[in-house]
C-alpha cells in the first residue's frame, strides 16, 4: 500500500505520501457529562485534557492548492497522564469507497498516473460498483471550498465499542462539527491563496480559541461494525460528548504521527480490517519519516522547483 500511494503521488519515502501538508495545533479537549455515562475512558471524565491536533489536506503533493477540490483531515491526540495518548482520526468526506484493504490497494493503483489508468479505473470500478454508489455523497462535501479547516465537519469512517463504567458496551462511530458551517466561493477562495486554509487558522487563534464538537452516533442492532463504506442510517442517535477547544499552533513537532488504533481502556477496536490495515499502514509510513527526520514544518517545494531540480539531478 505504501509503494501504491508513492507510486500514486511520486513521494519519496521520508515524506508523507498522503495529507502531505496541514498544520498543527494545541488545545484542550472538555467531555461533556454524556460522555462519561458512555465511555470509561479517561479522557471522556470532564476534566480537561490537553490535545494535539493536525488539520491537513489529503493530497499527496504539499503544493496542491487549498481551492481545488480535496478531501480534508482532522487528527486529535489526547495526553493523559503516565505518558499515555490515544488518537482520533477523521476525514470530511462522509463515505468511505471500499470495504476491504485488497480494496483500496486495487483503487490506489487504478488511480496511479500512467497509460494503463485508462483501462484500470474503469474496470475498477466495474468491478467495485460500491465506490460508485459512495461519488454523490462525497461530491458534495467537495462541492466548495471551506472556509476554515474548522468550519466542516469531519468524519470517524470506523466503529469502536464505548464500554461504561458498569461493563456495558455501545457501538459509536466519531464525528467532529463545526461551531458554523461556511464555505466560499471559487473565485474567492482562490484570491486568498493557494495555502489559506493554514493561514486562516492563524489568524483565527490570534481573535480567540477555535471550537469544534465531537459527536458519537449510536449504533442498534443489526448494525454492520465491521464495514468502513456501509453508513448506519440518518436516524441514530447523535450525542454531543465534548468540545475541543484550539489555542495556539504548535511547532514543537513532538507529535507529528496519529493512528486510530492508539486506544485506551474505555474504548475497543471493532473488526473493521480497513481499520487494522491503516493501523500498520501508518506505523511503516511514520517510521520512515521519523529515520529521515521530516517535519511538518519543512518548507512546501513548489512543482516548477520540483522540476527544475530533477532536471538539474
Amino acid at each position: 500500500m505504501v509503494m501504491a500511494l508513492r507510486a500514486l503521488f511520486r513521494r519519496p519515502p521520508e515524506v508523507r505520501v498522503v495529507h502531505a501538508r496541514g498544520i498543527i495545533l494545541s488545545g484542550r479537549f472538555i467531555a461533556s457529562p454524556a460522555a462519561a455515562r458512555l465511555s470509561r475512558a479517561p479522557h471522556l471524565q470532564g476534566a480537561p485534557v490537553a490535545a494535539t491536533v493536525r488539520f491537513s489536506g489529503s493530497s499527496g503533493w504539499r503544493w496542491w492548492p487549498d481551492w481545488l477540490p480535496d478531501g480534508r483531515g482532522l487528527a486529535v491526540a489526547f495526553h493523559l497522564p503516565e505518558a499515555r495518548r490515544t488518537d482520533v482520526v477523521a476525514i470530511n468526506l462522509p463515505r468511505f469507497p471500499v470495504s476491504r484493504p485488497e480494496h483500496f490497494l486495487a483503487f490506489a493503483r487504478a488511480l496511479t498516473p500512467r497509460p494503463s489508468m485508462a483501462w484500470r479505473l474503469p474496470l475498477f470500478l466495474l468491478r467495485h460498483p460500491r465506490v460508485l454508489a459512495s461519488l454523490p455523497a462525497n461530491a458534495r462535501a467537495l462541492a466548495r471550498p471551506p472556509a476554515s479547516y474548522a468550519s466542516i465537519a469531519y468524519h470517524g469512517i470506523h466503529a469502536f465499542t464505548w464500554v461504561t463504567p458498569y461493563g456495558s458496551e455501545r457501538h459509536v462511530r466519531y464525528r467532529w462539527v463545526p461551531e458554523q458551517v461556511r464555505h466560499l466561493g471559487w473565485a474567492r477562495a482562490c484570491c486568498r491563496g493557494r495555502h489559506y486554509l493554514a493561514q486562516e487558522m492563524r489568524e483565527h487563534l490570534r481573535r480567540g480559541a477555535v471550537r469544534l464538537h465531537l459527536q458519537v452516533q449510536v449504533a442498534r442492532p443489526g448494525d454492520v461494525l465491521d464495514d468502513p463504506a456501509q453508513p448506519w442510517p440518518a436516524s441514530r442517535d447523535l450525542i454531543t460528548v465534548g468540545t475541543l477547544e484550539l489555542l495556539a499552533e504548535d511547532r514543537s513537532g513532538a507529535v507529528t504521527d496519529f493512528d486510530p488504533l492508539r486506544l485506551v481502556d474505555g474504548i475497543m477496536a471493532s473488526a473493521d480490517p480497513v481499520l487494522h490495515f491503516r493501523h500498520d499502514v501508518y506505523g511503516l509510513a511514520a517510521r520512515a519519516r521519523s529515520a529521515a527526520g521530516w517535519h511538518d514544518a519543512a518548507p512546501v517545494q513548489e512543482p516548477l522547483f520540483a522540476d527544475r531540480a530533477a532536471a538539474a539531478s
